[in-house]
């Protein structure tokens, strides 16, 4: 809004704005201030993102996960300059959002490259600690509820891949 005023003052008014296109006064969201060159945050932030996942193994889901989503919000990014055009084609929120998000991840890939999840041992064992502490009778207990038969009829039925002579094939639903 500053720069705005600035250049209305300075003389250059309405035939600058068009040609600077369309500029956003504010976000609508407390705490979250407008970043007038939200692209090109972007790009470097994608850019950085993806040069710092290489850290993670190859094979790994989240590596490969981080990576996909990433290099489509940076290829949007590189061919759209609007910020408008570039919110419509991620659809997931504001620029400004995407950058706090895009913050938040390289944060995160540093915390995985330093918890190591993917280099636990395959033969690596983990405790099972039982504690049969009573449950207060304020604290609901989620356990899960009886299936009805028809289920394990079905299930025997696939698992054998055989069915009882006179009824019809059970039916998966996709």
């Amino acid at each position: 809004m500053f720069l705005r005023q600035v250049m209305l003052r300075g003389g250059m008014g309405a035939a600058w704005m068009q040609a600077a296109g369309k500029v956003k006064e504010t976000t609508g969201i407390v705490g979250l201030d407008v970043v007038p060159n939200a692209q090109e945050v972007l790009v470097s932030l994608y850019s950085r993102t993806l040069k710092e996942i290489q850290a993670v193994p190859q094979d790994e889901g989240y590596r490969k996960a981080v990576e996909s989503f990433t290099r489509h919000r940076l290829q949007v990014c590189q061919e759209e300059e609007d910020w408008e055009a570039i919110e419509k084609r991620i659809g997931c929120g504001q620029v400004e959002e995407l950058i706090e998000e895009a913050q938040d991840e390289l944060k995160l890939i540093a915390k995985m490259i330093e918890w190591d999840p993917w280099g636990v041992p395959e033969d690596y064992e983990c405790e099972v600690i039982e504690d049969d502490t009573p449950i207060p009778k304020h604290v609901p207990q989620h356990r899960p509820c009886l299936l009805p038969e028809e289920f394990f009829k079905t299930l025997g039925a696939l698992s054998t891949k055989s069915v009882p002579e006179g009824e019809p094939a059970p039916q998966l639903k996709p």
